[in-house]
C-alpha cells in the first residue's frame, strides 16, 4: 500500500529526506535526529532562531512520520486511541494530542487533521515511527471497518514559520490565507504549481504553515521558497524556539513514565467523552493529585541540559532538568524541569547542578515567550 519511498536506509546509514543533499550542499552542519541525517544550522542557531521570530524561515521536517486512518469506524477508533476528541473535528480542522498506554505514561503526541468524513490524517514524531504504527495497529484489530495506511515514504514536510510566513506564501497560491485559521488546513491545493496540504500549524510559537508534499517536489517547492527570501533553518533553533513557547517534545516532556497531566497538557486530556487508552490511570493520578509537574525555570550562571539534577534551595533532590537551552528572545538561560508538585509553584528557587556547580534558579510562568497578537 506504500508508495516507492525517497528514503534511504543502508545498514547503519542514516535515512535521508529529498532535501538533505540541499541542505549539505549549502553548508548546513548536520547530525542524527529520529534516525535521519538532518541540519542542525546553517548560519547559526541564534540568527536563525532570531529570523522566525522576526520575519520567516523554513525547516525541513520531513523525517516527521505520516499515517492515514480511513473507514466509517474511524472517529470512533481515534476516540479511543487518543486522549483528545477527533471525532468532533470539522473537515479541514486540526487538533493536537497525547497517546497513552494504560498505565497513563505517553506513547507520543501528534497531530490530527480530519480530511474527510471517515478520513484522518495523522503526524507523529520521527523517532517513535515504528513504535508507533505497531502500537497503533495492535489498537486497531478490534476495528474491523478501519483502514491503516503508512505515507510517511511517500510524504515530505517543509514548515514555513514567522511573522512574515503568510506575506511570503500567498503570491504562490490562490488559498486566501486570512481565511484559513489557526489549527486548519486545506488539502490538495496548489501551492507554486504543486499541489499541497496546507495548514496553519507549527512548532516555534509564531505564525506559520506547515505545507505536506510529495516527496519527489518538495525540492522545487523549497528552492522557489528559498529564492523568495525564506531563510533556513535547521533542528537547533527549532529547539529553542519550541522552549521559549513552552512546546513539549517527545523524550523530555513526555515519555512512557511522563504522563499528559506531568506535563501540563490536561487541556488535551477530555475526561467527558468515552473511554480511551490510559482513562482509568489518568483519572486516578488527576483525582489522588500530581506528584510531580513540568515547571519553567530561568537560570543565573549555566545552561541546564536535560537530565541535570534539580534541588530546592537546600539542597534536597527534587528533580530533573527535561530540557534546556539558551534563550535568544530573553538573553538568558531557561529550561523545563520536572519536580515535585509540592516545589511546583511560581517564584520558588532552585539549585541546578551543572558540571558539580549548583546554579541558582527561579521557577517563572511559562511560556517563556507569546508572539504579540
Amino acid at each position: 500500500m506504500l508508495g516507492l519511498s525517497l528514503y534511504k536506509e543502508e545498514g547503519n546509514r542514516l535515512k535521508t529526506t529529498p532535501l538533505t543533499a540541499w541542505h549539505k550542499e549549502h553548508g548546513a552542519k548536520m547530525m542524527e535526529f529520529g534516525g535521519y541525517d538532518m541540519p542542525v544550522e546553517y548560519q547559526g542557531i541564534i540568527q536563525e532562531h532570531e529570523a522566525v521570530r522576526h520575519a520567516v524561515g523554513m525547516f525541513d521536517v520531513s523525517h516527521m512520520a505520516e499515517f492515514l486512518i480511513e473507514g466509517e469506524e474511524s472517529p470512533r477508533f481515534l476516540d479511543y486511541l487518543v486522549t483528545n476528541t477527533p471525532s468532533q473535528l470539522e473537515i479541514g480542522q486540526a487538533l493536537y494530542t497525547p497517546m497513552c498506554y494504560p498505565h497513563g505514561g505517553t506513547v507520543d503526541d501528534l497531530l490530527i487533521y480530519r480530511m474527510a468524513p471517515e478520513k484522518f490524517l495523522m503526524v507523529v514524531n520521527a523517532a517513535n515511527h515504528d513504535k508507533d504504527w505497531t502500537w497503533i495497529v495492535e489498537q486497531a484489530q478490534n476495528y474491523p471497518n478501519v483502514q491503516l495506511i503508512d505515507v510517511s515514504d511517500e510524504t515530505a514536510l517543509i514548515a514555513v514559520q514567522g511573522p512574515l510566513a503568510k506575506e511570503l506564501i500567498q503570491p504562490l497560491t490562490s488559498t486566501n490565507l486570512d481565511a484559513l485559521d489557526y489549527y486548519h488546513a486545506v488539502f490538495d491545493v496548489p501551492v507554486n504549481n504543486i499541489n499541497v496540504h496546507l495548514s496553519r500549524t507549527g512548532y516555534t510559537g509564531e505564525d506559520g504553515f506547515e505545507l505536506y508534499v510529495k516527496a519527489d517536489q518538495a525540492l522545487g517547492l523549497w528552492e522557489k521558497l528559498y529564492e523568495l527570501g525564506v531563510k533556513p533553518v535547521g533542528l537547533g533553533a527549532r529547539d529553542t524556539l519550541r522552549l521559549e513557547a513552552r512546546l513539549p517534545l517527545y523524550g523530555h516532556e513526555l515519555s512512557e513514565d511522563i504522563s499528559p497531566l506531568e506535563a501540563g497538557l490536561g487541556i488535551f486530556v477530555k475526561f467527558d467523552k468515552s473511554d480511551f487508552i490510559g482513562r482509568e490511570a489518568l483519572w486516578n493520578q488527576k483525582a489522588t493529585g500530581l506528584t510531580r509537574k513540568i515547571v519553567g525555570l530561568t537560570l543565573d550562571g549555566g545552561i541546564a541540559r536535560s537530565g541535570y539534577a534539580v534541588s530546592d534551595a537546600q539542597g534536597n533532590l527534587i528533580g530533573v532538568i527535561t530540557s534546556g537551552s539558551y534563550s535568544p528572545t530573553l538573553k538568558k538561560p531557561i529550561a523545563l524541569a520536572l519536580v515535585e508538585s509540592s516545589h511546583a509553584k511560581t517564584g520558588q528557587h532552585f539549585l541546578v547542578m551543572i558540571r558539580n556547580r549548583a546554579v541558582p534558579a527561579l521557577s517563572v510562568k511559562t511560556p517563556f515567550y507569546r508572539r504579540p497578537m
